[in-house]
């Protein structure tokens, strides 16, 4: 999935994120399949389990029967049809959980060859923003970053500054 494009930034920003609001001794339940990041939040002392390739637009059973203290989602919301039922029914009170921001120069990203590698929603931030509060979910603190390429030409230049990634750290409501 990664060859020669190895998401290192994210991941750095991601995981600073992630050490800042989780403490290694809570478990994690990683919504999507076993990645490389997946493995780097293990290397770093986290407990992690990893949903297994269901369709998590229809199958929330893992979510809502987990024991895990938090669920992480990167870059997953993005690829369901309706990321609000799942992240109703998520039993944890901790979310993390992040989304590549939709690039007004940029059309939707859509894989040729995986139906699984596409997206049907890029969010704006207030867009996620409404979108877990609707699902039940209190936003503590989030953060944004870019993802330059080195690449040349108009879009390459306008990646330098303009976000590409949000991440949240949320709380169950208590309402």
């Amino acid at each position: 999935m990664y060859e020669n494009n190895f998401p290192n930034k994210r991941y750095r920003h991601t995981l600073a994120f992630l050490k800042k609001h989780i403490d290694p001794s809570e478990t994690i339940l990683d919504l999507g399949v076993e990645n490389p990041f997946s493995e780097i939040m293990k290397s770093n002392g986290y407990q992690v389990t990893n949903t297994k390739g269901e369709d998590l637009d229809i199958d929330f059973k893992k979510a809502a029967s987990s024991d895990a203290d938090v669920v992480t989602a990167f870059e997953i919301f993005e690829h369901l049809v309706a990321p609000f039922n799942i992240l109703k029914e998520i039993k944890a009170n901790k979310l993390v959980a992040s989304i590549p921001m939709r690039l007004w120069f940029s059309p939707a990203y859509r894989s040729k060859t995986d139906p699984w590698d596409r997206h049907y929603h890029e969010f704006e931030d207030w867009q996620f923003d409404w979108l877990l509060e609707k699902a039940g979910w209190t936003i503590k603190d989030s953060a944004k970053w870019t993802n330059p390429t080195k690449k040349l030409g108009f879009r390459p230049l306008l990646r330098f500054f303009t976000n590409r990634y949000y991440i949240v750290y949320a709380e169950r409501s208590t309402t």
